[in-house]
């Protein structure tokens, strides 16, 4: 398929819908964010990184994270199966440089990994593989917004798809389509119904995920907490 336009999606703040750069800098100074974050939950400041997520691909799939600096690894791997990627209890790593770059372990605290200009791959699955960029966007010290490790402050919106038959919204994907007939594999609800392609299972419905399509994967894509 070719580059889809940029995805947009909403501030969990003040709700203004923004690209995926636009976020990024909206996040700095949204007044909402800031009364949160200024909100006087117990216990001792903190420092909060504030990670921007997308797929490798073209970054359609996005997320704006805010994690605890002294959370480790494995919890942000947690979130970003829980949230995108989890289908069948697959291998899972971080690493620098790339997919072939240097492993991270999952134990290592975010405080110790994440420095300006620091890019990590996250890939799920070695065998239908889902990669994932993150990068650091900007730190604070001050309370964490929730008691749980990770914050969501923003995600993309799902993307706008259109049925190959009629060019209709599209709530369904054929991967049969995809890999046999280089279609874009998209169908909406008329013509997912009894569609005939079904070697590689019947449609699946299309979730806010970079790995839809892939292994089978169904979703929720919901965040875990």
């Amino acid at each position: 398929m070719g580059r889809r336009k940029q995805t947009q999606g909403l501030c969990a703040f003040c709700g203004k819908t923004l690209t995926r750069s636009g976020m990024a800098r909206h996040l700095a100074s949204c007044p909402q964010r800031a009364s949160a974050s200024a909100s006087q939950r117990p216990g001792p400041d903190q420092t909060l990184y504030q990670l921007q997520v997308q797929d490798a691909i073209d970054g359609t799939f996005w997320l704006q994270l805010e994690m605890n600096g002294a959370a480790t690894l494995a919890k942000l791997d947690h979130y970003l199966r829980a949230i995108w990627l989890e289908c069948c209890g697959h291998l899972s790593q971080f690493s620098e440089g790339g997919w072939r770059g240097d492993e991270i372990a999952m134990g290592r605290k975010i405080e110790k990994v994440f420095e300006p200009g620091l890019e990590l791959t996250h890939i799920y699955d070695f065998g239908t593989s889902s990669e994932t960029l993150i990068k650091l966007v900007a730190t604070r010290v001050g309370k964490p917004l929730t008691k749980h490790p990770i914050s969501l402050l923003a995600r993309n919106d799902p993307p706008a798809e259109v049925c190959q038959e009629c060019g209709q919204a599209a709530a369904w994907l054929c991967v049969e389509c995809v890999y046999e007939n280089q279609a874009t594999g998209m169908l909406c609800d008329a013509h997912a119904d009894g569609h005939p392609h079904a070697n590689y299972g019947e449609p699946l419905l299309l979730v806010n995920s970079p790995r839809v399509g892939l292994c089978g994967y169904e979703g929720p894509a919901k965040p875990p907490y």
